[in-house]
C-alpha cells in the first residue's frame, strides 16, 4: 500500500521560500491556448499549488468565460493560496474611454481579481496616463503589475522581420518609466518579451541586466513564454528569478529552481546557498 512520503525531506534540493514569497516567483497562464475549467485546474494546483503565486488569464481570455466558470475558476486559485490577474487586457479597454476604463477596473474587483496587468505595448500612452491607472487600480483595492517593453507594437505572431526592422526602444527611458511605476505603488514590473527574448536573435541579455541593476530583481517579472527562455533567465539570474510560464510548464520550471533537472547545460548546476 502507498504511503505519503516527502521526498524534499530526504533529497537537498534548492531552498524556497513559503508563499508568499518576494523572489522567485512564479505566474503561470491559465485558459488561452488551451481550456481550463476547475477541474483541469484543480489538476495543477492540487499538484503544484505550493510553487504557484499567481495565474494570469492571458489576451482577455476571462471576457469570454462563462460568469459563473470564471467565478469558480477564480475562487479555486484563492482556495490554493494563488492571486488571479487580468492579464494584459488594459490596452484593449482603453480605446474604450475612460467611463470604459472606470467600469472594467470596477468590475475586475467584484469579480475577485487581485492584480490587474496595465500592459500597452500596441498603443502610445502616457506616463502621467499610466500613473492614474495604477492609482485607480490601487483605489479599488487591487495591485497595479504595469508591463514594460522595449518594442512598440510587437505580439507573439509579428514576424521576426518586420520586428528587426522597427527598431527598439531607449532601454534607459523604459527603466526610468519603471520607476515611477514603482514609485506610485505598483506591485511590480512585468518585462515583456518582445525585443528581449521574443522574435529576436540573439537574446538580450544586456537589456535585463539593466532592468535588474536599475530595480531590484524583487520588482521585476519576466515573460519566458518557452522552456529554453525560463531556463535562460535562471542559468543567467539564479532560481529565484521571477517568471511568467504556461501552465504545462510549472512542472519543468520548479524541477529547474530546484535544482532537480535540466538540459545537459543546467543539470545539477543551479544552486542555492540555503
Amino acid at each position: 500500500m502507498a504511503r505519503q512520503v516527502d521526498f524534499r525531506a530526504i533529497i537537498k534540493t534548492n531552498y524556497r521560500e513559503p508563499k508568499p514569497r518576494t523572489t522567485g516567483i512564479t505566474e503561470i497562464r491559465g485558459p488561452y491556448y488551451s481550456v481550463m475549467g476547475t477541474n483541469y485546474l484543480q489538476d495543477v494546483l492540487h499538484t503544484m499549488s505550493p510553487w504557484i503565486d499567481s495565474l494570469k488569464f492571458a489576451g482577455g481570455s476571462f471576457a469570454v468565460i462563462q460568469p459563473a466558470a470564471l467565478r469558480d475558476i477564480i475562487q479555486m486559485a484563492h482556495e490554493y493560496d494563488v492571486q488571479v490577474s487580468t492579464g494584459g487586457f488594459m490596452e484593449y479597454v482603453l480605446a474604450q474611454g475612460k467611463n470604459g476604463v472606470k467600469k472594467y477596473i470596477q468590475a475586475c474587483a467584484q469579480a475577485g481579481f487581485d492584480i490587474v496587468e496595465l500592459s500597452a505595448g500596441s498603443i502610445s500612452l502616457s506616463t502621467d496616463d499610466w500613473l492614474r491607472l495604477i492609482e485607480m487600480v490601487e483605489a479599488a483595492g487591487m495591485k497595479a503589475k504595469p508591463g514594460v517593453s522595449i518594442q512598440f507594437g510587437a505580439g507573439g505572431d509579428t514576424d521576426p522581420e518586420q520586428l528587426a526592422a522597427s527598431g527598439y526602444g531607449d532601454v534607459s527611458q523604459a527603466i526610468r518609466q519603471a520607476e515611477k511605476f514603482l514609485q506610485a505603488g505598483a506591485s511590480m514590473i512585468m518585462i515583456e518579451s518582445e525585443g528581449i527574448t521574443g522574435n529576436v536573435h540573439p537574446w538580450r541579455n544586456d537589456v535585463v541586466t539593466a532592468f535588474t541593476e536599475a530595480l531590484g530583481m524583487q520588482h521585476l517579472m519576466f515573460e519566458a513564454a518557452d522552456p529554453p527562455v525560463f531556463e535562460w533567465y535562471i542559468k543567467n539570474y539564479g532560481h529565484r528569478v521571477n517568471l511568467f510560464v504556461d501552465h504545462s510548464q510549472v512542472v519543468q520550471l520548479e524541477c529547474l529552481r530546484q535544482g532537480i533537472r535540466g538540459t545537459q547545460q543546467t543539470r545539477g548546476r543551479i544552486q542555492g546557498l540555503d
